[in-house]
């Protein structure tokens, strides 16, 4: 017998929080289920996919290996039950303004899917800045923008809907002093250097839920992939989203995270439009589209 959906849902929300009972809580099943679960994967491999520690679970490699291929089946499953017979009847050109950090962790998954699902459908991706989408929305240039929606709330010339929510956390190497430790506070983490993120305006966001707490900033940089390495190097921390995150840096070494007590918001992503704006068929595809593949509930 292989696999169950329901055994690699459990596995990839295990592997995503980095504890089984996290794991249960966003799941609403026991503890004990995403054990059970777990065990059975193992079985059915016979290997291990976790290793157990005393901060909760780290994937083995087995387990790292596993993970794309989860998300992959995940994905084609929900992408399968959203199909309707007349996806391959929409046509039409959409223009999407794209920001950086939304071309580079999200969008590409999507380009393939939307090819597959609308074929007649022509959707023009350009990757610009926040402002540049917003003028270019409101405009006419562009139809919709995919960006931060959180960037664009107080907008009143746009309207968005935000599809996705991702989780922002520590992180560290580690061997640093914070790791190990169960939800730090941002006071423990103004004691050491800050590798700071500028792209998308992240250092803007993190300036906001910082407040007045003084921040010891080692590197200022657009790179993700320098934070990383930074980061990895155990030369600086930094707090960035699920969406971004890797466990290994360029050079092969380790990144963990954990969450913080205080109050740090989720990176939003979602589409943009002009306010009033009626909707094209082609439009209307494409929303349609990540509608129905992060907030259908029965997709969930």
């Amino acid at each position: 017998m292989g696999l169950s959906v329901r055994q690699l849902r459990y596995f990839v929300a295990v592997a995503e929080t980095g504890q089984v009972s996290a794991a249960a809580r966003e799941l609403f099943v026991s503890q004990s289920s995403v054990t059970t679960a777990m065990q059975q994967i193992e079985q059915q491999l016979r290997t291990e996919v976790l290793h157990r520690t005393s901060r909760g679970v780290a994937l083995t490699s087995a387990g790292e290996a596993l993970l794309p291929k989860a998300r992959q089946i995940l994905d084609l499953l929900a992408e399968a039950e959203s199909v309707t017979a007349a996806d391959s009847q929409v046509e039409g050109a959409v223009r999407v303004g794209v920001s950086y950090t939304v071309m580079g962790y999200f969008l590409p998954q999507h380009v393939q899917r939307l090819a597959v699902l609308h074929p007649g459908l022509k959707v023009d991706w350009r990757e610009v800045d926040r402002a540049e989408i917003e003028e270019g929305v409101v405009a006419g240039d562009l139809d919709f923008g995919l960006l931060l929606t959180s960037n664009v709330a107080d907008d009143q010339r746009l309207e968005h809907e935000t599809f996705v929510h991702s989780r922002r956390r520590l992180w560290m190497a580690p061997t640093h002093p914070l790791a190990g430790r169960d939800r730090v506070r941002l006071a423990d983490v103004e004691q050491y250097p800050y590798a700071l993120l500028t792209v998308d305006e992240a250092d803007v966001t993190t300036r906001a839920y910082w407040g007045d707490r003084p921040m010891d900033v080692l590197i200022r940089t657009s790179s993700i992939e320098a934070i990383r390495s930074v980061v990895a190097n155990g030369n600086a921390v930094t707090v960035l989203s699920d969406m971004v995150y890797r466990p290994w840096s360029l050079e092969g070494r380790r990144i963990d995270t954990t969450l913080l007590r205080d109050p740090v918001p989720d990176m939003r992503i979602g589409l943009a439009w002009a306010r009033g704006r009626e909707f094209s068929p082609g439009m209307s595809a494409l929303h349609d589209y990540f509608y129905r593949l992060f907030c259908t509930p029965a997709l969930g």
